[in-house]
């Protein structure tokens, strides 16, 4: 069955010393690092970076992280993230493809799930606030009917 996709993003990022072990692949952990890069990335473009959620009086945390690591990702290797917003109203959930920038080969694939939590109350939300929804149906990507 296809997915849905809501929003779509692609980040482009270089991999460098600092996030490599001594066989120059990166570390499992620091993937992670770059979803994040990517999610932010996103963010910045509908407007709605975390300093803008924690000014709405929420937290976003993370309640769900999957990685699958098809081929190492290298010490100055260029890769694309490609992010895919699939769920929005009651939490936010994203999928990953990292693939290598020159070949377009599959590296890795990914997928987050966040939800809202009112930071007053600190109580998790049910369905995500509205001006989280009018951001990502403000982007010029989003899309409500599922196409085949």
């Amino acid at each position: 069955m296809k997915k849905h996709i809501l929003c779509h993003h692609i980040s482009e990022y270089e991999i460098q010393f600092f996030d490599v072990d001594s066989m120059d692949i990166m570390w499992h952990g620091h993937y992670v690092k770059y979803l994040e890069m990517a999610r932010c990335a996103f963010l910045e473009e509908i407007h709605y970076t975390y300093d803008v959620m924690k000014k709405q009086g929420y937290a976003w945390p993370i309640v769900q992280l999957n990685v699958k690591y098809i081929r190492p990702t290298l010490f100055r290797q260029k890769i694309c993230i490609e992010l895919s917003l699939l769920e929005y109203e009651s939490s936010i959930r994203m999928d990953y493809v990292i693939r290598d920038a020159l070949s377009g080969k599959k590296l890795t694939t990914a997928s987050t799930t966040q939800v809202a939590v009112e930071i007053a109350s600190g109580e998790m939300q049910f369905q995500t606030p509205a001006c989280w929804r009018s951001a990502v149906e403000n982007h010029p990507s989003f899309k409500t009917e599922q196409i085949s």
